[in-house]
């Protein structure tokens, strides 16, 4: 059968399972103020809309724990396929969402295969991918997540301003099905991850791909062949260990490398950029912006954080993981407490704004044209830095052996946060107002020491270079130029290649 061997484009259709991720995001935000959406859910309050919003989030922590058990057993590939099943099912339950309840069911469905997908693509693409490249392909998921939530935040807000009554909403829920299609229908064409192969002891298709992929078929390019060794010795030192299920993740020698995988997922949630992006619209109309007003300044807020992910990635292996994610989270530190600031100084309490009761606080003029600004630099900060770092990071820390189930406990850990910001935020703008940005400052203060001491430098290096760096317990700050000696085993990969024929032309005179 035809494969797709381009990085870029296994890159392109793989990372539509990012895209899902995004319609998620903006398939609710851009409804929760609107009339067609209020009028037919009988307008839930702030604890009810907080678990419309979880739901999915509650589902796709499910589908990440699951991910790493159905992706080490059936294969990367495969994995996503169930994923793309489940999310059309969920685009379906949602389409024809008769009440609150019916509406949450189609949203944890969908949200098994967020998770699923906002994990195992990681996985699938870090073991494809050079190591020189493998931040911008990897990071590429990102940017997919941005296109998804804009994509859908446009089809909802035509669907707002042109249909009346639940249709309007319908349709934009039921669209949703359609990249789950495509994506399903483009993984029949996709190689398997060599990595798994090799790790099933599938060796000669794991040479074939792993050459297809890195050197135009090549099976005797010394990169390659440097590659396979290292493939080789991982494999040999994960059939050594006794597989224990999630429980290995804990074990010496590898805890450390979970709590760095998970932590930076945890951190990307309570950095606070989700929560920007889910409830944008409660800041806008805060800030004096109702109706499309509201609507179309949000717009302009996600076409920002595309943007900035777009430019940033062509560089990000460059740049390092340590200095965007310490940078970021130092920078978005500033802009919380600048923003609670600015709230709090110039802002007074409300009864609620155009009949939104979950809003008690506004805020108006200069001050609230300050706020906006704040709310647009920081969506920029975030998809430079945290947005693509964390996902890429959580891919790299992990030995092959417990890779799937790794990322899958990282993805988990992301979405239980996203579940409970999804509960907190709605009360928090009720109940605390500006304070809630300070809570995310100070967040923001101790993510960037936890970065600055345990998170070691994994840019520009084999998957392997950053297992062997872990297991000699080199400090984080002065990991950027640890290496595993990859360099050397392609070199001497290329002299036994020129031996070889050596040996080959000398026979051949004689």
């Amino acid at each position: 059968m035809y494969r797709i061997w381009n990085i870029y484009a296994l890159a392109a259709f793989g990372t539509i399972g990012g895209m899902l991720f995004g319609f998620d995001i903006s398939s609710m935000s851009a409804w929760i103020g609107s009339d067609q959406y209020l009028d037919y859910f009988n307008r839930p309050n702030s604890t009810a809309q907080g678990g419309i919003t979880a739901s999915m989030s509650a589902g796709s922590f499910v589908g990440a724990l699951a991910a790493g058990g159905i992706a080490d057993r059936l294969g990367r590939r495969q994995s996503l396929m169930i994923a793309c099943l489940f999310w059309i099912v969920g685009a379906v339950l949602q389409c024809s969402a008769q009440n609150v309840a019916h509406l949450i069911v189609g949203r944890v469905v969908s949200g098994v295969a967020v998770g699923i997908t906002s994990s195992q693509v990681l996985v699938y693409l870090a073991e494809l991918a050079p190591s020189q490249i493998r931040g911008r392909i990897v990071g590429i998921q990102q940017w997919a997540i941005e296109w998804g939530i804009l994509i859908m935040y446009l089809i909802s807000y035509g669907c707002s301003i042109s249909i009346d009554g639940p249709a309007a909403f319908r349709i934009a829920w039921g669209v949703q099905a359609i990249p789950g299609f495509i994506l399903l229908a483009s993984l029949f064409f996709f190689p398997e991850s060599p990595r798994w192969l090799a790790q099933h002891d599938r060796w000669e298709e794991a040479h074939y791909n792993l050459a297809h992929l890195h050197a135009g078929g090549d099976l005797d390019s010394p990169v390659v062949l440097a590659e396979m060794e290292e493939v080789r010795e991982a494999v040999r030192i994960a059939n050594e260990s006794k597989d224990i299920g999630y429980l290995g993740l804990f074990a010496p020698g590898i805890w450390k490398r979970t709590v760095v995988g998970v932590s930076v997922q945890v951190w990307q949630q309570l950095l606070g950029g989700n929560v920007m992006l889910y409830y944008l619209v409660y800041i806008f109309n805060m800030a004096g912006m109702t109706g499309n007003t509201a609507l179309t300044s949000s717009i302009i807020q996600y076409v920002i954080f595309l943007v900035t992910t777009g430019l940033v990635l062509p560089f990000i292996d460059r740049l390092g993981r340590r200095p965007l994610l310490i940078g970021g989270a130092l920078f978005c530190a500033v802009l919380h407490f600048t923003s609670g600031a600015v709230m709090a100084v110039h802002g007074y309490p409300v009864d609620g704004i155009e009949g939104n009761d979950i809003l008690t606080w506004a805020i108006q003029g200069a001050p609230a044209k300050a706020v906006i600004a704040l709310a647009y630099i920081f969506v920029g900060v975030y998809g430079l830095t945290w947005a693509p770092v964390a996902w890429i990071y959580a891919s790299e820390v992990f030995p092959l052996k417990y890779r799937a189930k790794g990322v899958g406990l990282a993805a988990s850990g992301n979405w239980i946060f996203n579940l409970a910001l999804a509960f907190f935020v709605p009360p928090a703008f009720t109940n605390i107002q500006w304070q809630t940005y300070m809570i995310f400052g100070t967040f923001c203060i101790v993510m960037t020491v936890h970065a600055f001491f345990t998170y070691p430098e994994t840019a520009r290096k084999t998957l392997e270079e950053v297992e062997a760096m872990f297991d000699r317990n080199v400090p984080a700050w002065r990991s950027s130029e640890a290496t595993g000696g990859f360099d050397e085993k392609i070199e001497a990969a290329q002299r036994k290649k020129g031996d070889v024929g050596g040996e080959t032309t000398h026979a051949e005179t004689a």
